[in-house]
């Protein structure tokens, strides 16, 4: 590797953390607000925006000027993203605590993105 050459493990954060986190997120978040009930589902909701608005703010530069774009490029791009990510899953999370809930398959493949995106961080030395 040479000097101006990134780290692989670089890379596969950004790509990760810009690509998949926010789409994985949307998906679990999605089906738990259709088959959970009650506060579960409203705390699945929750997340379920704030994927969409993470998904939006990496997308819609190409098509549309807003005037929110700003603000959300600012927070996603704070700690280098770190923090609007687990802040988007806080709400998936709790809501595996929250009555109502179902599908224990999307806590255990929400810990698995959480622990892969807080990995990688780790492995690429950002922490």
């Amino acid at each position: 590797m040479s000097l101006f050459e990134p780290s692989p493990l670089l890379l596969a954060l950004i790509v990760f953390k810009s690509f998949v986190y926010f789409e994985v997120l949307a998906i679990l978040a999605l089906v738990r607000s259709l088959f959970g009930r009650g506060p579960s589902r409203m705390a699945a909701m929750l997340s379920l925006i704030m994927a969409v608005l993470g998904i939006y703010e990496s997308i819609a530069p190409a098509y549309v000027h807003a005037a929110s774009l700003p603000a959300l490029s600012r927070l996603l791009a704070w700690q280098q993203g770190l923090p609007a990510l687990l802040l988007a899953s806080l709400p998936l999370a709790l809501s595996a605590a929250l009555p109502g809930r179902r599908f224990r398959l999307i806590d255990v493949l929400h810990i698995l993105l959480v622990a892969a995106l807080i990995g990688l961080w780790l492995a690429a030395g950002f922490l």
